[in-house]
């Protein structure tokens, strides 16, 4: 690997890599105990099934996977994106073969990039540089174009471009149209989304006979004037809270590799936190020793310290509280207030696999100075102790927004 300084023109701006990371896309979890777990990320979280992939398809004989539950992976989205939250059957792809390094339950760590041109010079770049990729081309469902490459802990990131956008009908793309996929980078310039369409048209697809997700639960809950079947409504994910165990390492690829830039630094307990970014919001990815998981009582199987999920305002977020404790689920503030900078009003659950889920309403923004807000400039709140209402939040409805209808 080169150490030699590189700069690109990256849609006419110069930067240190030949793409720019815009956002989180999705994510996902293998999950050991699947049926709860997809009850607990569809009917509780409200994320819907997009599309299913039967892992049971790919065993050599049936027996293989005999007795271990739902063979299905799922893909499930919050939003027009086809998916954003992935679940896979973790006994089921042990079973085939699929083992992942002990504390890795996280299947994907997805990041956006601006264009299928930047997918494809990253995938050049990484190869000059002698960074091993696991694979790259265009996945089938979901459709986009990407490269994979695993950080120093086993984490496995992704950069793409271009997912599919489920629309107003609700219907995923139908299984007529993954001719489409690539199992190799593409070469370009590729027709687009629209062509793809007119050609399945052309070919007699009936491009309306993908999978369509209907909840099952009665749309009971005026959530700011919309009926939904929960009191709230995920706009956004991440960030992403990983335990490393070279510290050194994890920063310089997230810096380095991917582009991110470091926000602030929190010493907790003696040990040294990172919290870098990847847009203007306070931190995209957390980096924490993996010797603080005891100290912090998070869950021993997995590198995965949490996963941020963003609700629309903060009246949801106090109703996501007691939905969920109605609901059975313990409610807690599983990360002190000083490892999530940036986030004021901070509710942990855990799913069924011990997968530690943070709920929050907003996070501060980042400007053009590069700065976060000096600490002392910062309130904290327990969560027993959340008032009714804020006045003058200065975080509120900043960063990135929702785009479409919540229902």
């Amino acid at each position: 690997m080169t150490g030699a300084k590189e700069n690109f023109n990256v849609g006419g701006v110069i930067l240190n890599q030949p793409f720019k990371i815009r956002r989180l896309g999705h994510f996902g979890f293998n999950l050991s105990n699947m049926e709860d777990g997809v009850r607990f990320y569809v009917d509780l979280l409200g994320f819907r099934i997009s599309d299913t992939m039967d892992y049971a398809r790919r065993a050599k004989d049936p027996a293989q996977v005999a007795g271990l539950g739902d063979p299905n992976g799922y893909f499930t989205r919050y939003g027009n994106d086809h998916h954003a939250m992935v679940l896979f059957p973790k006994r089921v792809r042990d079973a085939l073969g699929r083992h992942e390094q002990p504390g890795i339950t996280v299947n994907q760590i997805t990041w956006q990039v601006g264009s299928l041109k930047e997918v494809g010079d990253a995938i050049k770049w990484f190869n000059e540089r002698g960074i091993k990729q696991q694979r790259s081309g265009r996945d089938m469902p979901g459709s986009n174009w990407h490269t994979y490459l695993y950080d120093p802990d086993g984490q496995s990131n992704e950069l793409y471009y271009g997912i599919e956008q489920i629309g107003w009908n609700g219907h995923s793309k139908p299984r007529a149209m993954y001719d489409r996929g690539f199992d190799k980078p593409p070469e370009l310039p590729q027709v687009s989304e629209f062509e793809e369409v007119q050609r399945a048209r052309a070919n007699g697809v009936d491009i309306f006979s993908g999978y369509r997700h209907v909840d099952t639960l009665p749309a009971t809950y005026d959530v700011d004037g919309v009926l939904l079947a929960r009191p709230f409504k995920i706009v956004r994910l991440g960030p992403v809270y990983l335990f490393s165990e070279d510290m050194e390492a994890a920063a310089g690829f997230y810096r380095d590799t991917l582009g991110f830039t470091l926000t602030e630094e929190v010493v907790w307990r003696g040990e040294r936190c990172l919290f870098l970014r990847c847009n203007t919001e306070n931190h995209s990815v957390a980096l924490l020793p993996l010797k603080l998981r005891d100290a912090l009582g998070l869950s021993p199987h997995s590198k995965c310290a949490a996963f941020g999920i963003q609700l629309a305002n903060y009246r949801q977020l106090k109703d996501a509280v007691k939905f969920f404790r109605n609901n059975g689920v313990e409610v807690t503030e599983s990360i002190p207030a000083e490892l999530h900078p940036g986030i004021e009003f901070s509710a942990t659950v855990r799913d069924p696999d011990g997968h530690t889920l943070q709920l929050y309403y907003a996070m501060e923004q980042i400007g053009w100075d590069g700065k976060p807000r000096p600490k002392q400039m910062r309130r904290t709140y327990s969560l027993n102790n959340w008032p009714e209402a804020l006045e003058g939040d200065a975080d509120a409805y900043l960063g990135e927004p929702f785009m479409g209808p919540w229902g």
